[in-house]
């Protein structure tokens, strides 16, 4: 009988930390490197996932990368090029031994062979695709000639199916004596004899139910079928929003070419996460931690070229009132709070109209319900800190018209900012340009020129 110390170890939650590769571990494998000890590196590297040893090699420089590489090469697995950061996943591939290579990728789903050469140049496309079989290359081959970041593309071409007439016990007879079902499924796709999906029989249902039972009649109630051209984008909403495991893909006939399973539907929910987190600030999609200086740079420069024209507008606006600010020096050291706490509201708007615009709970039809919310949030919030901040100038400065000023600017500015944040991605979307990438510039312009201009332009009139 178990201890309770072991029965504690295997069911406790384990840490963040827990998930992440040690020091002791990685230094272990480095030295093995160092010493060339393949047997060793070997062992150590056995009980390590895929995923693991793919952040290993993203995070180690790129001399240690290689020589790991080499002296790893034969047992290198496929399951690890798959989850490599596309930006070092190239120099990986170019490392290995054309053997080895083959090797990796054989026993790969074509869903997962097709992510890893759609990125790659031609000469390594085509290294990769001579290392399959012939019937694997002929899949990989077909689901590259759909359009990039399709479903198509998303889909594997392995699909379990059956007649639509069969009944339980056929379809259990038939998968026990397939040898080429794929590793991972979870339903049964019902065909009719035209070769359409018409349902799909989950495998827990196929299981519990009694051999005579017709397959029509345990079929799942949420049945989407995905046409091979949609945006893989809105697959994924279609998984998250219909809480799907798998769902059928077919072609412009109707006919059933593939299948696209929850894991990389959620990959690619999670990359249209992470994409828009980067555009918001400005930040190429394509970013990484193992990009060089250079290329870092390059994909920066354009977006801070265009703050700094935001920036010379602001600084325009100011140099309207030099004789305001000259009389009033108070005025220069006040008017970057109104600008400030404008662009922070203006951000706060902007990332939830973002965020639900690509969740597709922001539409026409509660457009303007969204956008009086937040002008009436603006307007609370901006009550709130005038009366905080029009205290804190008294005090400071010891003048109520200009704590009004400040007061009356700042609440504007807020519900400018709250009207700003959500109309400008609603815009930008409407025109097709992307509002994740776009619209942090728009906001913030709009926020600082308008802050600049009502507070300079009200301490103007009642101050002067």
């Amino acid at each position: 009988m178990s201890t309770g110390t072991d029965d504690a170890d295997t069911t406790t939650p384990r840490d963040d930390a827990d998930y992440t590769l040690d020091r002791k571990t990685v230094s272990a494998i480095l030295y093995a490197v160092d010493i060339n000890d393949r047997d060793k590196l070997i062992e150590l590297m056995e009980p390590l996932h895929a995923a693991d040893i793919a952040d290993l090699l993203e995070q180690i420089n790129a001399y240690d990368r290689g020589r790991l590489i080499r002296l790893y090469d034969r047992a290198f697995d496929g399951e690890i090029l798959s989850e490599l950061d596309e930006s070092i996943r190239e120099d990986v591939i170019r490392m290995l031994s054309p053997q080895t290579l083959a090797e990796a990728v054989r026993d790969l789903e074509s869903d997962d062979v097709v992510d890893l050469v759609e990125d790659l140049e031609e000469p390594q496309q085509e290294a990769i695709l001579d290392a399959l079989p012939d019937v694997d290359r002929i899949a990989v081959e077909q689901a590259l000639a759909y359009p990039e970041n399709s479903a198509g593309r998303l889909m594997q071409r392995e699909v379990v199916m059956a007649p639509e007439h069969w009944n339980v016990g056929q379809t259990i007879d038939f998968l026990r004596g397939s040898d080429t079902l794929p590793e991972q499924f979870y339903h049964v796709v019902l065909i009719d004899p035209r070769m359409h999906p018409t349902a799909n029989v989950t495998l827990g249902k196929l299981m519990g139910s009694r051999r005579e039972v017709p397959l029509k009649d345990i079929t799942e109630d949420v049945f989407q079928v995905i046409p091979a051209e949609q945006d893989e984008g809105e697959v994924a909403y279609a998984f998250n929003q219909y809480h799907l495991i798998s769902a059928p893909v077919v072609d412009d006939d109707n006919r059933l070419v593939g299948v696209i399973t929850i894991d990389d539907a959620m990959a690619v929910l999670d990359e249209e996460h992470e994409e828009d987190i980067l555009r918001l600030a400005g930040v190429a999609e394509e970013s990484s931690l193992a990009d060089s200086v250079l290329a870092t740079s390059k994909r920066r420069l354009p977006w801070l070229a265009v703050n700094m024209v935001s920036a010379i507008c602001a600084s325009l606006v100011i140099s309207q009132f030099q004789d305001t600010i000259s009389a009033l020096v108070s005025l220069a050291i006040l008017m970057p709070i109104v600008a400030s706490m404008g662009g922070n509201a203006g951000t706060q708007s902007l990332t939830v109209a973002v965020r639900a615009l690509a969740t597709k709970d922001l539409t026409r039809s509660n457009a303007w319900r969204v956008i009086r919310r937040e002008l009436l949030v603006g307007l609370l919030n901006g009550l709130c800190f005038a009366v905080v901040l029009g205290g804190v100038e008294l005090f400071w400065f010891g003048s109520v018209e200009l704590a009004l000023v400040m007061a009356a600017a700042l609440v504007c500015n807020m519900v400018i900012a709250g009207f700003a944040g959500t109309l400008v991605p609603l815009v930008l979307e409407k025109l097709g340009v992307d509002p994740a990438l776009a619209s942090g510039t728009f906001v913030t312009t709009t926020t600082d020129v308008m802050g600049f201009f009502i507070f300079l332009g009200l301490a103007t009139v009642v101050l002067l």
